[in-house]
């Protein structure tokens, strides 16, 4: 079982990988694109962590985040409008690149890198929390609610770790007009947590407790 896993584990990754590279350098048109081979690292290298400690501590949640195969009809849609969004965003920050279109400075492109690392921690700090953090929306035998620790704060800390990775990753790349069109990141999140939140109140025991228990979805005191 886990020679499988460890399989599943390593093509996802090298697959992600080459596919990553293509989607940056591609339209870039140069693999001199410093700010690109900054983004892999930034992204591949903490994964790559975090994959050998989930593979050691938690498999059954590292299985369990391999599927992407959403139930929902809603929910479908919404993962097609966020890879159509992500493969709009990484063409146009290297077609930027290319034309030097909108370029930002490349202190933000550091100050980006360090907020995409800290989001990286907190993505991390919710998988350490939390048994139950699929990719997909479902409710798992004996799943039940958590409401310690960031769950305490916001009841969707995963999504606003994704918020501080996906917003500085145009950023990180340069190209001040993809990141104004990843801010249609905003709304497409906000649809998936209301379908997210209504499954799981008529799935999850004490789910509806627990939202007038914590109020705030995702940022406090603004979301």
């Amino acid at each position: 079982m886990k020679t499988h896993l460890i399989s599943q584990v390593i093509l996802k990754y090298l697959s992600g990988l080459m596919f990553l590279i293509l989607l940056i350098f591609i339209p870039a048109g140069s693999l001199d694109f410093w700010k690109g081979w900054l983004l892999v690292g930034l992204v591949f290298l903490p994964m790559l962590l975090i994959g050998i400690l989930l593979f050691l501590y938690k498999p059954d949640l590292l299985r369990k985040r391999l599927e992407m195969k959403e139930k929902e009809k809603e929910q479908k849609q919404i993962i097609f409008l966020s890879s159509l969004l992500f493969l709009t965003t990484f063409i146009l920050a290297g077609l930027d690149y290319r034309f030097s279109w909108f370029q930002v400075p490349s202190l933000i492109t550091w100050c980006a890198s360090f907020i995409f690392l800290a989001s990286y921690l907190l993505y991390a700090e919710v998988l350490r929390e939390n048994n139950h953090l699929f990719r997909i929306i479902d409710v798992q035998d004996q799943q039940n609610v958590i409401s310690t620790g960031l769950y305490g704060i916001v009841r969707h800390p995963m999504y606003l770790a994704t918020l501080g990775l996906f917003l500085s990753i145009p950023l990180i790349l340069g190209s001040l007009l993809a990141f104004l069109v990843m801010l249609l990141y905003l709304p497409i999140i906000n649809q998936r947590i209301k379908g997210e939140e209504a499954f799981l109140e008529k799935n999850l025991e004490g789910y509806q407790e627990y939202k007038n228990q914590v109020t705030t979805k995702i940022i406090p005191f603004l979301w």
